[in-house]
């Protein structure tokens, strides 16, 4: 909620009735909170400010501008303790305990948390609610790092086998709010965060006062293995633990598919936490250990699961969807623990025995897998084992998944040849009818290059342009009077190329796909008054995603208990959906959250605003 920055409209002061009203609904909102807790944070003679935000959040703090708790829409029902208040009083509201500093990780960088990044206690999952406030911790540490809401009743997680997302993350350690409000620092930020990744029990003894009177000192900074002159005087340890967070994401970039929609990626990363930090029993291994229950993995997977129709496929879906289901029962397997350190390094490795072909993606920067020599003497000589439970699992886990199916948004960016680059596309014989990907749009044109040998010989990063190549690339884009480029370097080919084609989109959701031309078509989202000074919301656009009106409709019909109608746009193609009431940011949020709506694909108009 507080990625981005955004404006305060109003900072005031709370009267004597504000203040009795705010600890009121926060006794009710936090029924285990002694008067004690209360005033812990809001002391009786303390000035408290109230600031309010374009996006309806007010954050309340005390003297000093320090935050301690937030409203999500202003309404009183969704209040919310910030950090900086729990690490005061840690026991204000549950919490969930994580399995480890990895997933405090991405935490941190502001995903929701997903269940099987959490540890469940040997007497199980606690009881709650959906909606309800719980916090984040680590091992070790009674400070907690994130607050967010419930997404689903632990009933329902445990149907669902404990899979998706368990809480919806609303504030966490080192976003805006954290750092600043009313322009003031939060003291203690800086070298905090170096523990929080590297040794969580270390925020249990350096935790931060409410007051003021400035940041820890340099023994504490010692202590946590930062030097003063890494610190400075802004407090900042990005060039501290720069390599750290850095070889972090080289680690999980290995693992996880390319980036898409939050709430998707959210959903990927569920399977890589579950699928590397499970709660089988934890066998540890020699390096050579690991390098062979790799490869029999790997052998196993091939036999079993991985299809020729299905390639070809990322290393990471490899890793994720194929290997790591192959294990033997009791064993965890961590890529890192092998000699090879790398997915990307141990499939070139296999690739190099001739057992399956890999090649780089080099849009996306991920091994793939091409094919597999099933005439192979290692894939003739192994034998699969048959494991009859892991095909129950399996189909449970589809009937699970398969009424979420039906709301999985995939958007796919393709292209297509243009008459600019189709001499390219003739001169290697490649189809010019076809929709490609980036990697493989690329792969023409450098196809065209070694075929034309215009690698420069001085220098291989240069590519030298014949005529065809130039126009291909720059004909129509350089103004007349300029002089056309000779070279070009081989980083900014395979881009230059790509934006001479026909950008084109495919939009699958389920089972039902449509490929869109052009740039994809934002969902509009417009609040006006009507006639009587009643506020109604529009949403159009909804075809583009493959929504139903009539089923979105029946859905907010629902939701917000109001009156929904849908109506054919008139002198366009498709429908639009009427909402009684404004209903803006719940409309959009609905959207996102539900059928996993990009939000840069949503587009807002609140013309009731002044």
């Amino acid at each position: 909620m507080f990625k981005k920055a955004v404006e305060a409209k109003a900072h005031q002061r709370l009267s004597g009735a504000d203040r009795k009203k705010l600890k009121r609904t926060l006794r009710d909102r936090f029924p285990t909170a002694s008067d004690a807790d209360i005033d812990a944070l809001l002391p009786p003679k303390t000035e408290i400010t109230v600031a309010k935000f374009q996006n309806r959040a007010h954050v309340y703090g005390v003297e000093g501008g320090f935050p301690v708790f937030f409203d999500v829409d202003g309404r009183g029902t969704e209040i919310y303790p910030t950090v900086f208040a729990l690490w005061k009083v840690p026991e204000l509201m549950p919490s969930f305990m994580l399995k480890g500093g990895e997933v405090s990780r991405f935490v941190i960088g502001g995903a929701d948390l997903m269940f099987p990044g959490i540890s469940v206690a040997a007497e199980g999952l606690p009881s709650f609610s959906a909606g309800e406030p719980w916090a984040v911790k680590v091992p070790g540490n009674p400070a907690p790092i994130a607050v967010g809401s419930t997404t689903m009743s632990s009933t329902e997680a445990l149907k669902a086998g404990l899979r998706g997302k368990a809480l919806r993350i609303m504030h966490y350690y080192r976003d805006l709010l954290w750092e600043s409000v009313e322009g003031h620092y939060v003291p203690n930020a800086g070298f905090l965060e170096d523990a929080v990744f590297e040794d969580p029990s270390f925020l249990s003894s350096n935790q931060p006062s409410v007051s003021s009177e400035g940041a820890a000192d340099g023994s504490d900074a010692q202590q946590s293995g930062i030097n003063n002159e890494d610190i400075g005087e802004s407090v900042n340890v990005n060039d501290v633990v720069s390599e750290r967070l850095a070889a972090s994401a080289q680690n999980y970039s290995e693992n996880a598919a390319e980036e898409i929609t939050p709430d998707v990626s959210d959903l990927k990363l569920s399977e890589n936490v579950a699928a590397t930090e499970s709660n089988t029993e934890h066998n540890s291994l020699s390096t050579e250990g690991v390098d062979s229950h790799l490869d029999r993995c790997l052998l196993q997977a091939l036999h079993t699961t991985v299809k020729d129709k299905d390639l070809p496929m990322p290393g990471s879906t490899l890793w994720s969807n194929h290997v790591l289901a192959c294990r033997p029962s009791g064993i965890t397997l961590d890529i890192k623990k092998s000699s090879h350190k790398k997915l990307s390094k141990w499939l070139q490795a296999k690739s190099s025995t001739g057992l399956i072909v890999v090649k780089e993606d080099k849009y996306k920067k991920e091994a793939m897998l091409i094919s597999v020599n099933r005439a192979h003497p290692d894939y003739l000589s192994f034998k699969p084992e048959k494991r009859p439970v892991e095909k129950v699992d399996q189909a449970g886990d589809s009937a699970a998944s398969e009424c979420l199916s039906q709301k999985v948004l995939e958007v796919v960016e393709v292209y297509k040849s243009s008459v600019h680059v189709k001499p390219i596309f003739a001169s290697v014989g490649a189809d010019t009818g076809k929709l490609y990907s980036a990697s493989e749009a690329s792969d023409i044109v450098f196809k065209y290059i070694e075929k034309e040998n215009l690698v420069k010989q001085t220098n291989k990063a240069i590519m030298v342009l014949d005529a065809t190549l130039c126009d291909a690339l720059f004909k129509g884009a350089i103004k007349k009077g300029s002089t056309y480029p000779t070279e070009i370097h081989k980083k900014d080919l395979g881009s230059t190329f790509i934006s001479r084609m026909q950008a084109h989109h495919i939009v699958t959701r389920g089972s039902e796909s449509a490929v869109r031309k052009g740039a994809l078509k934002t969902v509009q989202i417009v609040t006006e008054r009507r006639q009587g000074n009643k506020k109604v919301t529009k949403v159009s656009g909804l075809e583009t995603f493959l929504v139903d009106a009539e089923a979105l409709a029946s859905e907010l019909q629902k939701k917000f208990a109001c009156s929904t109608t849908v109506a054919e746009l008139p002198g366009k193609k498709g429908h639009e959906v009427l909402i009684q009431g404004g209903v803006i940011d719940d409309v959009a949020r609905h959207l996102v959250e539900q059928y996993g709506i990009p939000k840069r694909y949503i587009e807002f108009l609140d013309k009731t605003r002044k």
